[in-house]
């Protein structure tokens, strides 16, 4: 493919030349053009296009390249304000601000937009090579590491093509500097230019830049289903924090819901906190549903298996039905007539001591190699009253069961779930066909698990029961409400689970980086105090120290003027800590904070 591309020698578009390259689009160029000449595009049908950014469109546009201009609306409203973005490299001023912003959007990022190379990606990397010597000066250093290892991805990934472009035009007369042009894209002529920088955004965008396979703007349901059972902790935050990011993503809706199916484990504590917990964490969400608000339902579901003989109920002792799941071996019960499962269904609705003994499976496929279906459990029977709704059943799903089910029945779209998951989603979707619902899409993303830290709600059940600790809010917990008692900024745990991103990659973190991120909030804003530890403390005796003592009021942070003031009395006598006063030496020149510089002349 050619394009008839008219562009002045003395100001090539070099994004322009990049994404044709790429593109294995060939131009040509005019040299009879005036130096500052807009770049331009003569269609066949005589139409012009000019501007640097509206041609880099309509080469996205055309290429015979995987998403170079987005893969949908979205992105390419993402790739439009890159390409906007990219005059900022223009400004001298903000040249190194344009490269700190870039540097953190790609925390997380392979790429500035999407999962492949887009104009967006052509337009900076333009705009830096183009500068030369200032970017290479930079690119040898280690301050902008996330956008040096970019700008090497995309070299490599385009060598010969961004080579050949810099060698014809990098360091050549004009370069230096991006082209302009008229970004609006003129039809027909014109030479409007835009030569001003635009402001730099102030926040930083990193987060998850991934995609929800088939999801739609505005079409996105989503749920977060956390287990009445304990308080929430920082595993689970990462489950919230993400279906939040895709509800606002895609402008669709969240739904907390109380996976609320074994009355043994939960109660209305556990609701109340995780309530709390979600709100602590900034989590909006449409509205709070619970699992056992389809109860009624899910029995149905269940009775209409049992009958078209996609389920059974079996009394095969645990353990031994344990061996047998694991050694593909068909259960004695597992070819019983509808009549004979259905008496020994009654039998497990009215708790009975038979029925106590039983549990409902479904069909599924004893010799498959996943071994999660293979017969899977579907009901048991539990006599405990019910954090809700009381006595009124002594059977209950599983959660395999009710959770595909009540996926489907409230239009989730995408289920989020942690990859420990993985080998259930074909049971998922198995139980989802057999029920005859609509399907729902699985998303898996990576557990958070951190180092030397217990994240199992039944293992910190028992420090709590064990008086180990003070409760679920103690400050040696894991929980939400635990690390924000120990002194943790709600903004530094989402700036760290937002960094996890959502990769399917397993992460052992450690907590130090967690603690890191929380020191660079509170470091500008936390007010300094001064105090010694009275056993064993030391007093220091000033000999043309003030004969009277004196206050004088200071700043409680030096920086920081609305941590306000406090009251510092000077005087002779001065209390210091022992460890201290220990590794003073007689003859030491020591410095006495907002005091100046003593000499120790004897020690006693």
């Amino acid at each position: 493919m050619a394009l008839n591309v008219s562009f002045s020698v003395d100001s090539p578009p070099l994004s322009v030349i990049a994404a044709a390259k790429i593109a294995g689009i060939r131009l040509s160029t005019d040299p009879s053009l005036p130096p500052g000449s807009d770049p331009a595009i003569r269609l066949a049908s005589g139409e012009v296009l000019q501007g640097t950014d509206t041609l880099l469109r309509h080469i996205g546009s055309i290429a015979a390249l995987p998403n170079f201009y987005g893969q949908d609306r979205l992105e390419a409203e993402q790739i439009d304000k890159w390409l906007e973005f990219s005059l900022v490299f223009l400004s001298g001023s903000e040249f190194e601000n344009a490269c700190s912003h870039v540097d953190g959007h790609l925390t997380l990022r392979t790429l500035l937009v999407g999962f492949y190379v887009s104009i967006a990606d052509i337009a900076i990397w333009s705009a830096l090579a183009g500068t030369g010597q200032r970017w290479e000066s930079l690119r040898k250093s280690k301050k902008y590491q996330n956008l040096v290892r970019w700008f090497n991805s995309i070299l490599t990934e385009h060598g010969d093509a961004l080579n050949e472009v810099i060698g014809a035009y990098v360091g050549k007369r004009g370069l230096g500097k991006v082209h302009v042009g008229n970004s609006k894209g003129i039809v027909g002529g014109g030479n409007s230019k835009d030569s001003s920088a635009r402001a730099l955004p102030k926040e930083n965008t990193a987060g998850f830049e991934v995609d929800l396979p088939g999801a739609k703007v505005g079409e996105v349901r989503l749920r977060f289903a956390p287990e009445p059972s304990g308080y929430l902790h920082i595993g689970h935050s990462k489950a919230a924090l993400l279906n939040t990011y895709f509800a606002e993503r895609y402008q669709g809706q969240l739904l907390i819901r109380f996976d609320d199916t074994n009355p043994s484990k939960e109660s209305s504590e556990f609701v109340d906190n995780v309530l709390k917990d979600i709100d602590t964490l900034g989590v909006t969400y449409e509205k709070v549903t619970y699992t056992s608000d389809y109860f009624d339902d899910l029995m149905k579901m269940a009775e209409k298996l049992i009958l078209v003989g996609k389920a059974y109920v079996d009394d095969t002792p645990r353990e031994q039905m344990q061996k047998e799941r694991m050694d593909g071996i068909d259960s004695r019960c597992r070819n019983k007539t509808v009549e004979e499962n259905m008496a020994m269904w009654k039998e497990m609705i009215a708790g009975s001591e038979r029925g106590l003994q039983c549990c409902v499976r479904g069909k599924l496929d004893m010799q498959d190699p996943n071994k999660s279906l293979r017969d899977p459990v579907y009901y048991r029977c539990n006599l405990d009253s019910h954090h809700r709704i009381g006595a009124k059943y002594k059977v209950y799903p599983t959660y395999d069961f009710a959770c595909p089910f009540v996926d489907s029945v409230e239009g989730i779209t995408h289920a989020l779930r942690a990859s420990e998951y993985h080998d259930r989603n074909a049971q998922y979707h198995r139980i989802l066909a057999d029920m005859a619902l609509r399907d729902v899409q699985i998303y898996e993303f990576s557990r958070l698990n951190m180092v030397y830290t217990l994240l199992s709600k039944r293992k910190l059940l028992w420090f709590v029961q064990n008086g180990k600790v003070d409760g679920w809010d103690d400050p040696r917990f894991p929980t939400v409400q635990g690390i924000v008692r120990r002194g943790l900024k709600i903004e530094a745990l989402v700036q760290f689970i937002l960094q996890q991103g959502a990769s399917k990659n397993l992460n052992l973190m450690e907590w130090d980086k967690l603690w890191t991120i929380n020191k660079k909030i509170i470091d500008p804003v936390c007010p300094r105090h001064t105090s010694v530890i009275e056993e064993k403390s030391v007093i220091l005796i000033l000999e043309n120290g003030p004969e009277k003592p004196f206050v004088r009021i200071i700043p409680r942070h030096k920086k920081y003027e609305p941590a306000g003031q406090k009251a510092t009395t000077y005087t002779k006598r001065i209390w210091l800590d022992h460890v201290d006063a220990s590794s003073i030496t007689e003859g030491e020149e020591v410095t006495l904070m907002d005091w100046g510089n003593a000499v120790v002349k004897e020690i006693k």
